[in-house]
């Protein structure tokens, strides 16, 4: 294990590296200023090596397996006949896997460190209307959604291209009846989701899925939860601010 601590802190080092060096080049040469409060960010950067080295371990010693393993036993013949008296092949016998996948990305997203940086920045600009914990909230739900379909689909094997064509349609008509104020948030949310903690879980779950349903291949049919994720917190952010411009409608009516 001391082994690939240390080659995961080389690769970390390697991938921060280019980006210190960018930003101190344009600070030095092209803005020509010094580096305000130099010792603190080399305090930073130091900070953000050693912590990403101990996230990417975190993440293959414990949640990736941990993903693909529950994955595997809640789609497991034996589990599943305990659970379900009806055909293996039925999609409603891996209703503990739907159970499992939402849970899993709502818990996932709200802790979500790029979509906690996005909510308050999106609540700072707004002056407190967006909340940072409804947005988080809405987003979470997102995922948990996206989830649920994505696996129901790895279950039944339908086309990815289908499902995912669907999603933007549906994104694309919300988008024509909301706020404008509000499309790039609601874009941006989808984004977000797909990062540092609920990519590798995400993707653990569908390979372990798709290694345990009879008649699917991982290398197809695994992938494609992470894309699910990015599309369906789309909709509920919009769906959530189209629900709230109804209610401003409505509460107008009723005082006139």
């Amino acid at each position: 294990m001391l082994i690939e601590l240390g080659i995961t802190f080389l690769n970390t080092l390697r991938d921060v590296a280019p980006i210190v060096l960018l930003i101190a080049v344009f600070q030095i040469f092209i803005i020509k200023k010094s580096i305000p409060h130099l010792k603190n960010v080399i305090f930073g950067v130091v900070l953000v090596i050693f912590g990403l080295t101990f996230f990417l371990m975190g993440l293959e010693q414990a949640l990736f397996p941990v993903g693909e393993l529950m994955a595997k036993q809640l789609s497991n013949p034996e589990f599943i006949t305990k659970t379900y008296s009806g055909s293996l092949t039925d999609w409603k016998a891996y209703y503990w896997v739907y159970i499992f996948a939402a849970l899993l990305g709502f818990s996932t997203t709200i802790a979500e460190p790029s979509l906690y940086a996005v909510a308050v920045k999106a609540n700072e600009v707004s002056g407190g209307t967006i909340g940072t914990l409804y947005l988080r909230f809405v987003v979470a739900i997102g995922v948990a959604i996206a989830l649920v379909v994505g696996t129901y689909r790895i279950v039944v094997g339908d086309s990815l291209a289908t499902y995912i064509m669907v999603g933007y349609v549906i994104v694309v008509i919300q988008t024509i009846f909301v706020k404008k104020d509000l499309v790039a948030l609601a874009y941006d949310s989808g984004g977000v989701t797909t990062s540092t903690v609920t990519v590798p879980i995400v993707a653990a779950l569908g390979l372990g899925l798709a290694s345990a349903v009879p008649g699917r291949n991982p290398a197809i049919d695994g992938f494609g939860l992470i894309a699910f994720a990015s599309v369906f917190p789309m909709i509920t952010v919009l769906g959530y601010a189209q629900i709230n411009d109804l209610a401003i409608y409505f509460k107008k009516l009723s005082k006139n």
